[in-house]
């Protein structure tokens, strides 16, 4: 019977591994041998190096064989050592009574009840789901002549500890920011919102990597609706590999194909927090240190956790700085090049003067010495990016200097249009979130290209366009537009400027439609607003 099921066996694991299926088709039962689970094991693993297994020997005055196996880097050595192999060797060893040994899964039903002083335990009767539990960190535990097998919670291994945010840094808000861990990016939510309400399900996706999935939402905020359809389009990705949560973010989106970004990301949990008391979902992978947030509108992009920490006068005053740079960044070169091309006339005489004297010496048209400079801009904020710190920030600011004094002095471009490209470059910095900066990196050259075509009728087409199109987007059902398409007067007062936060009384009207008021109704706010 074992050389039938070695030949099924075999069978099965040599599709897995030439790719002709996947590794939930292993479902075999084990088998009593000892010797035999353990050599499956190694040969479904290909006799990996981090495959640890020690065997050794327990009970009196009758010896039974025993094996622990676990995956080295993925299970905390001192928890499994102490509380399990240290427990089945030394601490209590079975005594059989009366002469007479005990059955195997008597003995692993006293391991499991009475010797693992572990949290969380469970029983694996099939392959499939031994290698699950020992591939996400588990310990697990064999005895020779039972078909089954303990599985005792021991993860742990070398992680990431909770730094301060890099790209989304605060004065006065928390210093600290996700990490690759799922269970620690939960729990830095759980430490914030600390209700019964807060639910979390979870899911694998990826046929190969298994990867670990977290929906999080607030119950009785959330819309249902809202909820079934992030399980719907969840449910619909079926992938061998899920390596992060942009793959999951180009499954789910709405839109692929526009430039704006329709699913917010973030590192930092006092931003999930906020999102989750509006009524959003958050959307956590396990070995990604920046979840998702669904639905996303537009103003959202220019909102910060940092402007929950000042007063709402400063607040709203540097939101207002963020939208102005956000239309110096898409349209600063742009309009540049429209004036000095196409509408001289709109251009101060002095000030036309002084730049046709400068552009003079020029060989290039305004639009090549545009898209150079733009160009160069771009390879060195790259080149900046992906060099080692310390030397990418000396590239940057070094190469940016040199190329753009000796760019002017060799005559190739014009000083005025430095100036532009680097006050363009400074404005995009303001921009709170990469994702949205990316998407104006990519539009602001198409602008360019229009306004050398058609002038400032160019740049109106091209923003027509670029309206028409951001009003048609919808996130998970939302406008992205809104509050301001379609028109939410109430949602004005957390948009474009943020009144004081005692008289926001009320959450987003389309993100959450179950509870749409903060205030207790007993109470009522500072304007008297309750619930109604």
């Amino acid at each position: 019977m074992n050389n039938s099921w070695d030949r099924m066996f075999k069978k099965k694991t040599h599709k897995v591994f030439n790719g002709e299926t996947d590794s939930t088709s292993i479902e075999h039962d084990l088998i009593p041998t000892l010797e035999d689970n353990i050599e499956k094991i190694k040969e479904v693993l290909g006799h990996s190096g981090d495959l640890i297994i020690r065997e050794f020997e327990m009970g009196r005055p009758f010896i039974h064989k025993i094996a622990t196996i676990y995956v080295n880097g993925l299970t905390d050595k001192d928890l499994m050592g102490n509380l399990v192999i240290e427990k089945l060797m030394t601490d209590t060893n079975v005594v059989e009574n009366e002469g007479e040994a005990w059955a195997p899964n008597q003995i692993g039903t006293f391991i499991k009840d009475h010797l693992l002083a572990i949290t969380h335990v469970e029983i694996a009767k099939d392959l499939k789901k031994l290698l699950s539990l020992l591939l996400i960190g588990h310990t697990i535990v064999l005895i020779n002549g039972w078909n089954q097998a303990i599985a005792c919670a021991s993860q742990g291994g070398e992680l990431r500890s909770i730094q301060e945010p890099t790209t989304e840094s605060s004065v006065r808000g928390p210093k600290e920011s996700f990490t690759e861990s799922l269970i620690t990016n939960t729990s830095l939510i759980r430490r914030r919102i600390k209700s019964p309400n807060l639910w979390l399900e979870t899911r694998k996706l990826g046929k190969i990597t298994q990867t670990d999935i977290g929906v999080m939402y607030i119950n009785g905020i959330a819309n249902e609706k809202l909820i079934n359809e992030v399980r719907k389009r969840l449910d619909k990705i079926d992938v061998d590999e899920i390596q992060g949560s942009n793959s999951i973010e180009e499954w789910i989106a709405d839109d692929t194909l526009t430039p704006w970004p329709t699913i917010m990301v973030t590192e930092r949990p006092d931003v999930v927090s906020g999102n989750l008391l509006e009524g959003r979902i958050a959307i956590f992978v396990d070995g990604t240190p920046i979840p998702l947030i669904v639905p996303t509108t537009w103003n959202q992009f220019f909102q910060t956790a940092e402007d929950y920490y000042l007063r709402w006068n400063i607040s709203g005053f540097l939101r207002f700085i963020r939208i102005i740079s956000f239309l110096i960044t898409l349209l600063g070169p742009s309009l540049f090049i429209a004036f000095i091309s196409f509408h001289p006339e709109l251009i101060p005489t002095p000030l036309l003067i002084n730049l046709a004297a400068q552009r003079q010496a020029i060989p290039f048209p305004v639009i090549i010495e545009a898209l150079l400079m733009e160009f160069t801009f771009e390879v060195l904020r790259e080149a900046g990016v992906r060099m080692p710190r310390p030397v990418g920030q000396a590239v940057s600011i070094v190469g940016a200097l040199v190329l753009g004094e000796a760019a002017v002095s060799a005559g190739i471009v014009s000083s005025a249009m430095v100036i532009v490209v680097a006050a363009t470059a400074i404005a995009s910095f303001t921009i709170p979130h990469y994702s949205m900066t990316d998407a104006v990196r990519l539009l602001r050259f198409i602008m360019m290209i229009l306004a050398s075509t058609f002038g400032l009728y160019g740049i109106g087409l091209g923003v027509i366009l670029l309206v028409s199109h951001t009003v048609s987007l919808r996130s998970f059902g939302i406008p992205y537009l809104a509050p301001f398409a379609p028109l939410i007067v109430e949602d004005q007062k957390d948009a474009i400027l943020r009144i004081p936060q005692p008289f926001m009384g009320k959450r987003p009207r389309l993100i959450s439609q179950n509870k749409t008021n903060r205030i207790d109704s007993k109470k009522g706010g500072p304007l008297g607003e309750g619930n109604e």
